[in-house]
């Protein structure tokens, strides 16, 4: 039995050395301490006592990435793909986008993003630099219908 109680307290430290650097889902603390070699019941145990403490919570977690992403800027769209990977629950993240979509416009920011990308691409071709600032929208998670919009 002292080994389990050893187990337990080595997963807490390790997850809160883990949460000393940035908050973390549920899914993606269990899956780290699954990972690091505690078992499937420790990590359940460990990420239920800090669930239980306050310690962790997805919908906090969930608006902090949302809110930090934002400020890069990256599009709603990879924003979603990125909580999806984290293991939010969709209804988590569904609630974060409404929130956020109320005071942050993907056109007025496309826009702004896709005007200082052409001012650094004034010696290529005007079709080539419509494909390149495309292509880099595209991959900050913005949604082509938006992009095409502001092109």
């Amino acid at each position: 039995m002292k080994k389990k109680s050893n187990s337990i307290e080595q997963a807490r430290n390790y997850a809160f050395l883990l949460l000393k650097f940035r908050l973390r889902s549920e899914n993606e603390l269990y899956q780290r301490l699954v990972k690091k070699g505690f078992s499937i019941e420790v990590a359940k145990e460990v990420v239920n006592f800090l669930r239980e403490k306050r310690f962790i919570d997805d919908k906090l977690f969930a608006k902090a990435w949302v809110d930090s992403r934002i400020k890069k800027p990256f599009g709603v769209r990879r924003i979603k793909q990125e909580l999806l990977r984290k293991g939010m629950a969709q209804e988590v993240i569904d609630k974060q986008l409404a929130q956020i979509k109320e005071n942050y416009s993907e056109i007025d920011v496309v826009r702004q993003i896709s005007e200082e990308r052409f001012k650094k691409l004034s010696g290529v071709t005007p079709e080539a630099a419509k494909r390149r600032v495309y292509g880099y929208l595209l991959r900050r998670g913005f949604s082509p219908e938006v992009i095409l919009e502001v092109l």
